[in-house]
């Protein structure tokens, strides 16, 4: 509705909430005791509460809801260890020489984990620290590439 509409609406109700109020003490007094009088202020009041509420509801429902356009960020791309390419690549060699690998990162100070031949998260931190170290980090991410990064520990 037009402001200047609304404006006139609130006071029109004003004015006839103030007026029914008003005329409730006039009312012939023989008919009426207190006790009617104050039932028939309370349910005009009620009413009144009523009319305010339903129009507030109204005003509610009249609104649109807001459209919020969220979209659910993708959850990151974790890859195990061990289907990186330098696990791929250090599975490749015989069990002889993965400890021999693992033997040597132990040496240069990198691997602290028992000598088993296994590709975990101690064999893992320890070559990606020894290449970090080397400049060779670019290297572990092909398999290929990966192999010079563990022939550098065997031959």
């Amino acid at each position: 509705m037009l402001p200047t509409v609304m404006t006139a609406r609130r006071t029109l109700v004003a004015a006839l909430t103030a007026a029914s109020i008003a005329a409730v003490p006039a009312a012939p007094a023989l008919a009426w005791g207190d006790k009617e009088q104050s039932f028939v202020a309370g349910v005009a009041t009620a009413v009144l509460i009523d009319r305010l509420f339903l129009r507030d509801r109204r005003a509610r429902v009249a609104q649109p809801a807001p459209v919020y356009n969220f979209v659910e960020p993708a959850a990151p791309a974790t890859t195990s260890i061990y289907r990186t390419p330098a696990a791929r690549a250090f599975q490749s060699y015989s069990a002889a020489e993965r400890k021999a690998i693992q033997r040597q990162l132990r040496a240069y100070g990198y691997y602290h984990g028992g000598l088993d031949g296994s590709f975990g998260p101690g064999t893992y931190g320890a070559i990606k620290t020894f290449a970090a170290d080397e400049g060779l980090s670019g290297k572990l991410s092909g398999v290929n590439t990966a192999f010079g990064v563990y022939d550098s520990l065997l031959y």
